[in-house]
């Protein structure tokens, strides 16, 4: 038997459990599918190893699906300030102060209370996926996956493993950079595998819950703290990343927690407190990846599925956020109109919105990761002089703090020509 619904999204994660919930609350008709099951949130539990640092503007959009006060009652930390500086050895290293050129942004240079939150992944999705189902509007299909996609002039139809067809006026793919739905749909990617891999280590360390975010930027790769919640007895957890060649990485993991802990408080800045314990450690490959299109006929990509970013300053989720917010007036704009909500006028305007945005993100990050990840006397140069102008000049270092925060659309213009010369961003 088949079930009609408006639009069917494929993936409950946080991006697709948004988009569901603000669809869902404005009347449509939704299918959430997942191949997962509920995520369950247990506060007696060590903290989720997948963190993210939701900026400003994601916190206002999960504020108005009414879902951010829920995740607060769970776990979230604020973080006041972020910092970033060079710790690459040069010539003059013995002679001038380790950190020349260390840039502090800090919220309250912007009237703000913070920068952003940090938190678990598994609070996200199920402060999302418990608002999704709470509405009537809203049928969830977990456990499940879609194996036959079809994309019609009139409507689109979608099977899932266990046989059940649904039929809509839409297919949301929502489900991650190795998305189905794209493939099933025909879109091509553009991909670009970075030389490093990430590496994450949920750990203890002694001291309260700090206010800081920061990253030390290495010829091999950054190494970032990210502050979590308190863990009592006079400890904190954090989640740190090191970003290394595989090799390195494979090494590190190879070894037990204790030789690990050693090999961490060596190797991280000396801002790294004293770390007590080890819960859990990963690593994964990263890469910059788009798609060709994110519109198809009836099917529209939103967050990985549509376009990955080097992780660098955790922005991959933001993004996704902010497809799903602009998505999602799109479709309600189409519906007043008395549209197909397929239309491609207003599909148009969606990718018109979203693919600039994203591709400015992505030029980021690869300035990030070209200007850092080497050992070249010249490039080191030039990132210390633009870390020196960003200290020198608030009014600039405000502006790309305001970008990060998703309250500034627009890049700063010397970012963007740097980006612009980078190799692989003509295609995007």
């Amino acid at each position: 038997m088949t079930q009609a619904f408006d639009i069917v999204i494929v993936g409950a994660g946080m991006v697709g459990a948004a988009l569901a919930t603000g669809l869902g609350r404005s009347g449509f008709r939704v299918a959430l599918v997942d191949r997962g099951s509920a995520p369950e949130f247990d506060p007696s539990l060590p903290p989720d190893i997948r963190v993210s640092a939701l900026s400003a503007g994601s916190e206002r959009y999960l504020n108005d699906l009414d879902v951010w006060p829920g995740m607060l009652a769970m776990r979230a930390t604020p973080y006041a300030r972020l910092a970033v500086w060079d710790e690459t050895r040069h010539p003059l290293s013995n002679l001038l102060p380790r950190k020349v050129a260390d840039v502090v942004f800090d919220a309250s240079n912007l009237s703000a209370r913070h920068l952003g939150h940090i938190v678990e992944n598994r609070i996200t999705q199920q402060a999302l996926w418990n608002s999704a189902a709470a509405l009537n509007s809203v049928s969830l299909f977990p456990d499940n996956a879609v194996s036959h996609l079809e994309n019609g002039d009139h409507h689109a139809a979608v099977t899932l493993e266990d046989g059940t067809e649904l039929e809509c006026q839409l297919v949301v793919g929502a489900d991650g950079a190795a998305s189905g739905v794209r493939e099933l749909a025909g879109i091509g990617v553009t991909k670009d595998q970075y030389q490093q891999q990430a590496m994450v280590i949920s750990v203890r360390y002694q001291g309260p819950v700090e206010d800081i975010t920061w990253q030390g930027f290495y010829p091999s790769g950054p190494r970032a703290f990210l502050p979590l919640h308190a863990a009592g007895n006079g400890e904190s957890w954090a989640s740190l990343v090191w970003y290394d060649s595989p090799e390195q990485l494979a090494h590190l993991k190879s070894l037990d927690n204790r030789a690990l802990m050693a090999e961490i408080q060596n190797a991280f800045p000396p801002e790294l407190p004293l770390l007590t314990h080890i819960e859990a450690k990963a690593s994964f490959p990263i890469a910059r990846q788009h798609a060709k299109t994110y519109v198809n006929n009836r099917v529209v990509l939103v967050g990985d599925a549509a376009h990955t970013i080097n992780p660098l300053a955790g922005q991959g989720v933001n993004l996704g956020f902010q497809d799903a917010h602009c998505l999602q007036t799109v479709i309600r704009e189409a519906k007043r109109a008395g549209c197909d909500l397929a239309d491609p006028e207003w599909l148009t305007k969606y990718e018109q919105q979203r693919r600039p945005a994203n591709r400015r993100m992505m030029m980021v990050m690869d300035v990030f990761y070209h200007l850092f990840s080497n050992r070249t006397p010249p490039l080191h140069l030039l990132r210390n002089l633009g870390l020196g102008a960003a200290k020198a000049m608030p009014f600039a270092r405000n502006r790309v703090a305001k970008y990060a925060m998703g309250i500034d659309d627009e890049l700063p213009p010397l970012i963007r020509q740097l980006a612009e010369r980078l190799p692989g961003m003509k295609q995007l």
